[in-house]
């Protein structure tokens, strides 16, 4: 399972798995298991912002942690993601 950061953000890794890739760009946060149970799963947009599809177990304040971080690192992120997929960024589709 690629990871974005080999670091976590706020207690997870934030990653994606090779069988999603055929979705548009998201960012799991998991645990050190890197499991999708108890996961949180983020769709990105071009802007950076991100839409919460599963919480997980992460909290509220943890949620938007991880959503400003995204925000801020998400052309980063996306060259990691574009190695491995064709799709884009989140449409709301």
């Amino acid at each position: 399972m690629p990871k974005y950061y080999e670091y976590k953000i706020c207690g997870y890794f934030l990653y994606f798995t090779a069988k999603c890739i055929v979705e548009a760009m998201h960012v799991h946060a998991s645990d050190t298991r890197l499991t999708e149970e108890g996961s949180a799963k983020f769709f990105v947009k071009e802007d950076g912002t991100s839409v919460v599809q599963k919480r997980g177990v992460l909290t509220d304040r943890e949620l938007r942690k991880i959503q400003a971080f995204i925000q801020k690192n998400y052309k980063d992120m996306y060259r990691t993601w574009s190695q491995l997929s064709d799709e884009g960024f989140y449409r709301g589709e």
